[in-house]
């Protein structure tokens, strides 16, 4: 049988990269952001095209758009042809959500190729996380030659999250912290996830206040450099710069801008003390998957999600 790989990429600036390694296989670019917005387990669903357009309505122009950019090279692909389908993933909640939908999918299509994993993260001799596309030529041709090999287990997993993340109730989320399997982050990026819902005491989330001690603690002239401070320390989110920028936005009215500064005002303060709850102020109707940002509250003493009282 004739040997064929499709690789899967987290974006298309991983394009030229392979083809610089001199990997030239058919590639699948995930053109799509499952970590914000209502979702819908089956892919191939009406429900979940209605689901996605409804959320992306604010960021694209047209149905065509997402049809052409993301429905269409996904579901017109023959995944039966392949011998082999490699995923290329970061270790970030942003990548880890599609790839959990990515591998729910191959798994329903039945695929019986071998299927891989290379994800990009700790870095021996580097400081910091990094990026697929932050990565030397030759560190990207070495993870891809020590590409992780998944299991039927990693798959019946993926697929277990993926549902889960598209029903109305994540706090099981937290038993799966601890499920052994080979995806070597998968255990962060749901305490992250976990962490994306308010905090009991505040109101506010992990990031959300994270952007508040940076306001408070560094010197930070207007939200332009603030968003750029927050792209690069901003843990196993992996947000994009109209995401955090948009964060920032939603929490203008605990900071101002003072002697060419921004400063926390009254609120801010209260905020980042957990002195005050600002559940009621900030409430909107953000959705995760299937579930609303604002039904749950996060304990961080336990680590755990409760639903709103």
């Amino acid at each position: 049988m004739l040997q064929q790989t499709l690789h899967i990429l987290n974006g298309d600036s991983l394009t030229p990269r392979l083809a610089k390694l001199g990997i030239t296989d058919d590639q699948l670019v995930w053109r799509e952001m499952l970590c914000e917005g209502k979702t819908a387990y089956d892919l191939k669903s009406d429900a979940f095209k209605e689901a996605r357009m409804e959320y992306l309505k604010q960021f694209i122009d047209t149905e065509m758009t997402y049809d052409t950019s993301f429905l269409i090279p996904l579901l017109t692909t023959n995944f039966a042809k392949y011998t082999s389908v490699v995923l290329w993933f970061e270790y970030d909640l942003f990548c880890h959500i599609n790839m959990m939908a990515a591998l729910s999918h191959l798994k329903h299509l039945k695929i019986t190729g071998n299927i891989y994993l290379v994800c990009s993260g700790w870095i021996e001799h580097e400081k910091n996380l990094k990026g697929l596309g932050e990565l030397s030529d030759k560190q990207l041709k070495t993870h891809y030659q020590e590409k992780i090999e998944l299991t039927k287990d990693d798959l019946e997993l993926a697929d277990t999250l993926w549902k889960l993340y598209c029903s109305d109730n994540h706090i099981d989320f937290k038993k799966y912290v601890t499920t052994s399997s080979s995806f070597p982050y998968l255990s962060n990026c749901i305490n992250a996830h976990l962490k994306r819902f308010p905090n009991i005491s505040s109101g506010l989330n992990v990031l959300e206040s994270h952007i508040l001690k940076i306001i408070h603690k560094e010197e930070i002239k207007n939200t332009r450099q603030l968003t750029g401070y927050i792209l690069q320390y901003q843990g196993y989110y992996g947000f994009g710069d109209l995401q955090i920028a948009r964060i920032i936005e939603k929490l203008a009215a605990f900071y101002d801008t003072k002697n060419d500064r921004l400063t926390l005002n009254r609120i801010g303060l209260l905020a980042i003390d957990e002195m005050k709850n600002f559940y009621d102020q900030l409430s909107d109707n953000t959705t995760f998957g299937n579930c609303h940002k604002y039904s749950y509250c996060y304990h961080s003493s336990e680590q755990i999600l409760t639903k709103h009282a």
